[in-house]
């Protein structure tokens, strides 16, 4: 059965299609870099007591490396490069020099990536990028500003052992040098935890025109504990709201993070309005951001207040945007006290919503409906939750940012009780993380499997885990109301062994590194090298299954 379309339909599409061809040109419009969603859980607020960072969506740069600690002479100075996201280069290579900064004399071991995450102390760092105002945005052509956030992140995970202490030092870099957008003109959230507790980090520009020898300082920024007994979500947009500086253990700030809201006339402080960091220098929200607020907190405390009624409980009510919610961003707490404790795996399962059964749904478009031969609809076994670009624009389906979004990305597990090469566990994933297997990385690890330090975008290679991954999210494009079972079928016996492993090596490891720390870290490395060559395994065998399953010689072409 074919649709007719009208005259007066395709102007109607052409109006809508126009602001997508605009948008889709605009990083941060939904299209571009706003793929980040940070879970924080406190240690009160887990199942085990440990403290949880996560990051998703993260930059080109998927492959993992181990850069060992090191020593330096008084008076070396160390570099600052631009183009540590990208992945064309050799994985060896860091980019451009862009400027340099006194060097400390020891420097910590961490696992590089596009934006580094963890070092040998259990320092975790997840990252999000956010908006910001006009008149604050800069970037290499216009400004002096050379300090990124994920160079920031690199000197942070070498010199640190706490978040408090990240924070400081995250601080002390931009101010001084600047604080330089990679990813377009956004700012910055970098979600930061130990085994002892987190902290949320925002920081913003402070426009083209900073020169670093005018004493002022390269950013504005401001910093706020997540208490030990609840959770917080960021969503490429600002959380924090009032500080209080008058409490030191849980607020952080520039001393112009006020002034220059004052100066731009964005706050009166002769007002009646308290001051508000997120309103003060964020623009309008987006519902990119808004919808991913809703979701977390609605799920954690559903009982804290009457949210917004979002789910799907009628066909097609994804139609009707103009009774759709348009809750403002601050209606959303900086953090909350969850009704349940979280867990490494419910973090997992955030990580990879797709907003089924709600009006961000993008398998209820109307267009994946045929009839059943019945009289009545059913859904295509075609219908994807990630319809390409091109589907889209067939379909006519209204994009929608989900949480799942791919790239790479990681959970964070940072544990006081165990010595530190076990207490952290990086839970990695690469490609899409709705498919994609989540992998333990102790991070007392010595290196990394070779299939995880291999990619290259432009020429598929049989011995790289991210395109073998990728391999399998193209196949399920045959038929993928049924090939995702077949996927699952699989992944998720593989990913609960691993926690059941994990248990038991936790205990074997830390009865050896109390003997013998270096043998203790050969384990782990073993151990995490068999667990990403599994997951690598799997992902081959499911190659073969789903072609020769949903082969176009059985789709009756």
């Amino acid at each position: 059965m074919k649709k007719r379309i009208s005259m007066k339909g395709i102007i109607i599409a052409l109006f809508l299609f126009i602001p997508v061809l605009i948008c889709a040109n605009d990083p941060y419009d939904g299209y571009g870099d706003d793929s980040c969603t940070d879970i924080v859980v406190g240690k009160l607020a887990s199942v085990d007591g440990s403290v949880i960072t996560s990051h998703t969506g993260c930059g080109p740069d998927c492959r993992l490396r181990v850069v060992k600690g090191q020593t330096y002479e008084k008076g070396a100075e160390a570099p600052v490069y631009w183009g540590l996201l990208e992945v064309d280069k050799p994985i060896d290579e860091y980019g451009e020099i862009i400027g340099t900064i006194p060097q400390v004399e020891k420097t910590y071991t961490y696992i590089r990536s596009a934006y580094s995450h963890v070092n040998e102390h259990q320092l975790a760092i997840g990252e999000s990028t956010m908006s910001q105002r006009d008149p604050l945005k800069t970037d290499r052509k216009r400004g002096k500003q050379i300090m990124t956030v994920e160079m920031a992140q690199i000197f942070a995970l070498q010199r640190c052992k706490t978040s408090r202490d990240a924070v400081q030092v995250i601080a002390s870099l931009i101010e001084k040098y600047g604080f330089l957008p990679s990813t377009g003109p956004g700012s910055e959230a970098l979600c930061i935890a130990d085994p002892n507790e987190a902290w949320i980090m925002e920081m913003f520009s402070v426009g083209p025109h900073w020169d670093p020898k005018s004493g002022e300082l390269g950013a504005i920024w401001a910093a706020q504990r997540v208490p030990d007994d609840h959770v917080a979500m960021v969503p490429n947009w600002s959380t924090i709201k009032e500080i209080d500086l008058s409490k030191p253990d849980e607020f952080m700030t520039s001393k112009n993070y006020m002034q220059v809201a004052i100066d731009y006339g964005w706050y009166d402080p002769k007002g009646s309005m308290p001051f508000i960091w997120q309103k003060a220098y964020s623009p309008y929200p987006r519902e990119w951001a808004v919808s991913r607020l809703w979701r977390f907190y609605s799920q954690v405390a559903p009982n804290l207040r009457e949210w917004p009624k979002k789910e799907l409980d009628a066909h097609y009510k994804n139609y009707d945007a103009y009774h759709q919610y348009l809750e403002d961003v601050t209606d959303y707490p900086f953090s909350v006290k969850p009704e349940k404790k979280m867990s490494v795996q419910d973090v997992i399962a955030f990580q990879r919503q797709i907003y089924e059964g709600t009006i961000y749904d993008m398998t209820q478009d109307f267009d994946w409906y045929v009839p059943d031969g019945k009289g009545g609809m059913k859904k295509s076994p075609l219908a994807t939750p990630f319809p390409t670009k091109d589907m889209r624009e067939l379909l006519d389906i209204t994009y929608r940012r989900m949480v799942s979004r791919g790239g790479y990305g990681m959970v964070a597990q940072c544990r006081s009780w165990l010595p530190d090469p076990i207490g952290c566990v990086y839970w990695y994933y690469c490609d899409n993380q709705y498919i994609s297997t989540y992998v333990p990385i102790y991070t007392g690890v010595q290196d990394i499997h070779p299939a995880y330090q291999e990619y290259d975008p432009n020429a598929f290679s049989e011995t790289s885990a991210r395109w073998g991954i990728d391999f399998v999210d193209n196949l399920l494009y045959l038929k993928w109301q049924e090939a995702i079972q077949d996927v699952k079928d699989v992944r998720d016996p593989l990913q609960e062994q691993f926690f059941k492993d994990l248990t038991e090596m936790d205990q074997k490891a830390k009865a050896v590194y109390e003997k013998d720390p270096e043998k203790a870290r050969k384990i782990l490395t073993e151990f995490t090298h068999q667990r990403m060559e599994e997951s690598f395994q799997m992902f081959k065998k499911l190659r073969s299954t789903l072609i020769t399953k949903y082969t176009n010689n059985k789709q009756r072409l």
